[in-house]
This record gives structure tokens, C-alpha cells and sequence, in this order.
């Protein structure tokens, strides 16, 4: 729609480009604002009325299972007619479909049929089409049947309130499965299933309150979708998303992942597309495949690439017989006979094959010489996914590293284990899961990095810590991403590169790799507080920031041309920290830093108290007894700073803090008093502390 608006302009005053739009879950009039305030044509159809059936309050995390069936056999009891039971996923359906089956027993009135995408078209119409005469369905489905189908039959709908929601992470590159609440809007078009042909009746399993809190409609697809193929046709179209007008603008982070990807795969050079770029563009299929097909071909490849590419554009064929995408591509090729579960998915990616087919034109342009050689489905698939080419952590082991840094494994024992190199076609995880699982991949021979896939190798020189030696590390590595294919020393260091990495380690490890003083921390604290007083009251301080944080920023300024001498970890306790931090202080503050927050504070009885400045304010710890005669609290920083007393007892334990000393004399120290003087008996307490006189003795001199 976006770029429907855009090209509006492109069309005569007399002949202008006329929108409609249509859909049975619409936010109407929010579409409308954006297209200056078009009217709303509502054609609400015929439906009789559905009873509504509310359960308990939903739990969060609860398994679900059990109440469907429960319901499930509540309703065939209690109600005519067949039942759609709307669950969030396969595994969920799966679950129940068995928990019935063994509920139901030899019933033969009851017809149990799954509903979701990768059923084939036979059992899709067995759960589509009419109950024989004499019997009933449950079809336990997908959302698939929420708008997409009509289902005959139905006049009760089970709604267990849940749907599996594909989210795009654009950190990883990857797509997770979310299990979430439905909106009001999925709701209401569920309950409309039992009205279609009679009055009906829709069970939702949570309360009625908690339907109040649902949102009025689910989010937008574009919100948490995979952008690659958005970003490829506006690319294609000359436009940026800025200037374009949207209901929903796609996320800028989504949205740069995305040109990253084309740019990894040569379909972009900055923002415009390439002439590769062009040619995905006219390909029906995500940019990735699309890459596939058009490399596949250049490589003499085309048959495989097609084949490889209709595997991936289906849902998988052999979904739970192990990862390999080889034992798919025998099916296809027709070396191997399919199941009869397989063959209805064989047959649309044998079509879907040869669909493909029929959009690549011309002769291979860097034929290979042995286009029959099983390793080129790895390579076919490292073309699409150059980001999920994985190396083994262990030998035999099942998890893996991706060259986009990220980890994968295989949640069952797989064949594919015993390679040390594969290509991830499908992973994925779900809420709670903590590691992407591998569903479908191919061994890879990382040799093709030398060949085929040289464009995806980038030489690095790397200066950096070897974290086990603790000593600085100075290479050459052939990397593809974030996986090292081999790697060699380098000599002669350039000395600013070198202090660059010593810069590093230090801003990855903290500053706590630097050896700190409390001394040194009393400092930081004693400028930082000074220039927060200054902030409180003007825009700008003459006392620098010296924060962590903005310590870490400038490491280059303050750190850097003193890590001369430095080689190892060992060595960062060698330096002169102290006098390297103080040295942010232009003259002639750091005399002023010892007059406005001095080290110490003296008190009536004539001993000198240190302050403590790692909290705000300042602490003062310091003996009752040594603050008699003192009629209000102290102040630093020119008198813009009250201290924080903790006044303690003749044995330093806490008895009060206060910032305010005339009120604690006036309100608190006699019932102070009291108790100290049960407790000390031998020490001087005054009846008037404002006119005793202070000791830091138990007592003053001569009494």
C-alpha cells in the first residue's frame, strides 16, 4: 500500500490510481486517516447468533492440553453438530488428538481430523468437507482455519485463546515461534465459525474479564516480520522507507539487517541495487533463494538449485526424520519413493521446481566441472544462508557455531553430527527455549571457500588478547563472519594499533582491570560530586567528568599514551593510575579539590575525621561525644554541601544519622542519652551537649 500511495503520482488527474481495500480484520479507521479520510464500507454478512461459554482465568505458562479435551468431550455431550477447536501449533493438535482418541475410544459418530499447513490436500478436504451422514467432526486446527477456510458442519468452536506468531530477531537474522494471546478481533472471527449456518456456540477457555484486557487487534505483520524482501523491492523502486507514507513504519533495526543481508548476498552496493540485485527482484521467491537460483545457475547448477529452492520454499517434506536436506532431495529427484505422508509435500515442491525452472534463462556463465557432486547442495545453501554456515564445538557433538556468532544445536541425535562443517537451511527456537534448534541442514566442505565462495571470506588482520595466555596476540585470519578458517602470526606491530587493542581489552574487561585505589576512588568521587553541585545550579562545570562511564569513552584521550610498556595482563598493575587520573585536573583544581572536598574534617574535640565520599552526600562517622558543642551539621564544598553524619557510640557502632545536627540535639539526644549512658556508664553525657565540652576521650580532661 505504502508504495501504491507513492506511485499515485504517477497517474493523470483524469484517470488517478484508485484504492480498495479489503479484509475482515481491518483497524477501518486508521486506514482511512491515511488515505485522507476514505469512506468506510462495512458489509457485516449473515450470521445467527453464538452463545458465549466463558472458562476460568488462563494461567500463564499453563499447558492447555488438557482443557481442550475436557471441553472438547463437555461439548459433544452437551451439543449437536460438529467442532472446530482452534489450538496455537501441531504439537499442540498432535497432543490432543491422541488424548481424545484414547477418551473416545471406539466411538465411530466421532470423526477426529487435524487442520494445519503442512497436512496434505486429502487430509486438508477430509477435515474441510461435511461429516458422512450419521457422524460429527472435531477438527482440531491451526489459525489456518480462523479466515482462510470454511469449514462445513461447524456450529461449536473450542478457542483455547493462543496462536504461534513467527518473529523476526533481528540481531540473529533468524525467525522465532512466539506463543501469544489472540486479540478481540482473532476472537470474534473464531466465534463467528459456529454462526455460519445455524445458531451456535463458542467455548473460550479464559474469563470474561480477561477478554477485556486483550488487545483490540494483533500486531502488524511488518513489526516482526523478515524485511529482506521489503527492502529488495523498494530498492528495485528507487525509495527509502522515509519517504514513503505506512500505517506502520517497519523498524529502522529490522530494516538494516535486512540491507545488510542484501549487501552480503550482491544485491545491493549502498542503497542502489546491483544488476544481481535487479535480476532477484524480478524472482517470486525471497531474496535468498532467489540469490540461490540465479548463482546455482551461473554455476551450471540450475536442476539442484531449483530442486534446493522448492525445498526451502515448502514446509518440510519429512518433518521429524532427521536434518539431512539430502534424503529430501532424493525424494525429489525421484531416486527414492516418498511415503505416502510425503508425497502430497513432493508433489507441490516437484511443481514449485518447476516454476523456477521456468524463471531461469540463459546458459551457465562459470559452469563447474562436476555438477553431480553431492557437495554442491552445501554450497548452494551457503549461497542463501552465508550466515548460518556452522563449524562443530566438539567433535560428534550437537551444537554448533554459526558465522553469524550465534549457536545452534540439534535438540536429537542426527546424522549430520558427525560433520565438522554444515549449512543451517531451517532453525529455529521457541519462548523458553534458550538455543536455536536445527531442523534441516547439509554437511559442508569448507574447501569451497576457495573456490566458489571466495567472495564470502574476508582476511582480518587481528591484534587482540589471547584471554588464556593473558598476553597480546597479533594475526592474520581468513574469516567467513564470525567462524576463523585459518590463521597465521603477523610481526612488526604498528604501535598505535597496538595500544588501540590494549584500549579495547580494557573497554571489554571494565575498569576494574586497571589497578584502583580506594584512595583513588575517594578522588572520583570527591571531583564527581563537585561537578554535580556545579550542574544543580548551572549548564556547565569547571570540573571535568570523570565517571566510569565517561572514563571508558575516552580511554584514547586519558589511557592510551601511557600503555606503552604494557604486553601482558600482568602489566596494567604497573601503572601509575593514581597520577594518571589526577592528571585530568587542569591547575589550579586540584588545589581547589583539597579546599572545597577536603580528605577531612576537623571536629570540636580537635580530632581530624575523614570523610567518606562514596555515597551522596558525604559521610561524616564520627563520636557523639566528639561533636558536643557543635550547634550545626558541617559543609563542604563552600558551604553548598551538608555532610551526612553517622554518629556513632564510644565503641564506633551506629547510633544515628542525620544531616540535621540542631534538630537530633533538640528532639533525639536525650532518649539517645538514656540509652548510651546504661550501656557506657563510664563515659560523659551531658544533660546540655550544646554547652558540654567535646572528647574523644570517655571523658573531658579534669572531671
Amino acid at each position: 500500500m505504502a508504495l501504491s500511495l507513492n506511485g499515485r503520482e504517477l497517474f493523470r488527474a483524469e484517470q488517478p490510481l484508485k484504492i480498495l481495500l479489503m479484509s475482515a480484520t481491518l483497524e477501518g479507521e486508521r486506514l482511512a486517516g491515511l488515505l485522507d479520510d476514505a469512506p468506510i464500507l462495512r458489509s457485516e454478512g449473515r450470521m445467527y447468533p453464538v452463545t458465549m461459554r466463558w472458562g476460568r482465568p488462563f494461567q500463564p505458562g499453563e499447558y492447555i492440553d488438557q482443557r481442550v479435551t475436557q471441553t472438547v468431550l463437555e461439548a459433544l455431550n452437551d451439543e449437536t453438530g460438529s467442532v472446530l477447536v482452534f489450538l496455537p501449533g501441531q504439537a499442540e493438535i498432535r497432543r490432543v488428538h491422541q488424548q481424545l482418541s484414547d477418551a473416545i475410544g471406539e466411538r465411530s459418530d466421532v470423526l477426529l481430523c487435524p487442520l494445519h499447513g503442512e497436512l496434505d490436500l486429502n487430509a486438508q478436504r477430509a477435515a474441510i468437507d461435511p461429516a458422512p451422514p450419521g457422524q460429527r467432526k472435531v477438527v482440531l486446527a491451526t489459525n489456518i482455519a480462523e479466515t482462510s477456510l470454511t469449514i462445513n458442519g461447524v456450529r461449536v468452536v473450542i478457542d483455547a485463546g493462543l496462536a504461534r506468531v513467527p518473529r523476526f530477531d533481528p540481531g540473529s537474522g533468524m525467525t522465532r515461534l512466539d506463543t501469544q494471546r489472540i486479540s478481540k478481533a482473532s476472537a470474534t472471527q473464531r466465534a463467528g465459525r459456529a454462526g455460519r449456518l445455524e445458531p451456535g456456540v463458542c467455548y473460550r477457555l479464559w474469563s470474561q474479564d480477561q477478554h477485556e484486557q486483550l488487545a483490540a487487534y494483533g500486531s502488524a505483520e511488518i513489526l516482526s516480520a523478515d524485511l529482506a524482501s521489503l527492502a529488495l523491492q523498494l530498492g528495485r523502486w528507487g525509495v527509502t522507507p522515509g519517504e514513503l507514507v505506512w500505517l506502520d513504519v517497519p523498524p529502522a533495526a529490522a530494516y538494516a539487517q535486512a540491507q545488510d543481508l542484501l549487501q552480503r548476498l550482491g544485491a545491493l552496493d549502498g542503497e542502489a541495487l546491483t544488476a544481481h540485485g535487479q535480476a532477484m527482484a524480478e524472482l517470486p521467491a525471497h531474496p535468498r533463494i532467489g540469490h540461490l537460483l540465479l548463482r546455482g545457475q551461473a554455476l551450471g547448477l540450475a536442476t539442484m538449485a531449483c530442486d534446493v529452492a522448492a525445498l526451502l520454499g515448502e514446509r518440510d517434506i519429512l518433518r521429524g526424520a532427521g536434518a539431512d536436506l539430502h534424503s529430501r532431495l532424493v525424494l525429489l529427484s525421484g531416486e527414492e519413493r516418498a511415503t505416502r505422508g510425503a508425497q502430497g509435500g513432493v508433489q507441490r515442491a516437484r511443481q514449485l521446481a518447476r516454476q523456477y525452472r521456468g524463471y531461469l534463462r540463459g546458459k551457465a556463465s562459470e559452469p563447474v566441472n562436476d555438477p553431480d557432486h553431492p557437495r554442491w547442495l552445501g554450497a548452494l545453501l551457503a549461497l542463501a544462508y552465508p550466515d548460518r554456515v556452522a563449524q562443530q564445538r566438539r567433535a560428534g557433538g550437537a551444537e554448533y557455531r554459526l558465522a553469524n556468532g550465534r549457536a545452534a544445536l540439534f535438540a536429537e541425535a542426527d546424522s549430520l553430527m558427525k560433520e565438522p562443517w554444515i549449512v543451517i537451511a531451517d532453525l529455529g527456537s521457541r519462548q523458553g527455549q534458550r538455543e536455536e534448534r536445527i531442523y534441516l541442514a547439509a554437511d559442508f566442505d569448507p574447501a569451497l571457500f576457495d573456490s566458489v565462495l571466495a567472495e564470502q571470506v574476508q582476511c582480518v588482520d587481528q591484534l587482540d588478547w589471547d584471554e588464556r595466555e593473558g598476553v597480546l596476540r597479533a594475526e592474520r585470519q581468513r574469516k567467513v563472519g564470525e567462524l576463523i578458517l585459518s590463521r597465521e602470526p603477523l610481526t612488526g606491530l604498528d604501535e598505535s594499533a597496538r595500544s588501540q587493542a590494549l584500549v579495547n581489552l580494557v573497554r571489554r574487561k571494565g575498569l576494574e582491570l586497571l589497578p584502583w585505589t580506594p584512595e583513588l576512588r575517594q578522588w572520583q568521587a570527591r571531583v564527581a560530586l563537585l561537578r554535580q553541585l556545579d550542574l544543580q545550579t548551572q549548564d556547565a562545570s569547571q570540573w571535568p567528568d570523570v565517571s566510569d562511564d565517561a572514563l571508558m569513552k575516552s580511554l584514547e584521550h586519558w589511557l592510551m599514551p601511557y600503555l606503552g610498556k604494557v604486553s601482558r595482563l600482568s602489566h596494567f598493575a604497573n601503572l601509575d593510575l593514581s597520577s594518571i587520573v589526577r592528571n585530568l585536573l587542569p591547575w589550579p583544581l586540584p588545589q581547589r579539590l583539597d579546599e572545597l572536598a577536603p580528605h577531612h574534617l576537623s571536629v570540636p574535640s580537635g580530632s581530624s575525621i575523614r570523610l567518606d565520599y562514596s555515597e551522596f552526600p558525604p559521610i561524616l562517622a564520627v563520636r557523639l561525644q566528639e561533636l558536643f558543642g557543635l550547634a550545626e551539621t558541617p559543609r563542604i564544598a563552600g558551604g553548598r554541601q551538608v555532610v551526612k553524619l553517622h554518629l556513632l557510640s564510644p565503641a564506633r557502632r551506629p547510633v544515628q544519622v542525620t544531616q540535621d545536627l540542631a534538630n537530633f540535639w533538640r528532639s533525639t539526644y536525650a532518649e539517645v542519652k538514656k540509652d548510651l549512658k546504661g550501656r557506657y556508664p563510664k563515659h560523659y553525657w551531658p544533660d546540655d551537649p550544646l554547652v558540654a565540652e567535646a572528647t574523644a576521650r570517655a571523658k573531658p580532661r579534669g572531671t
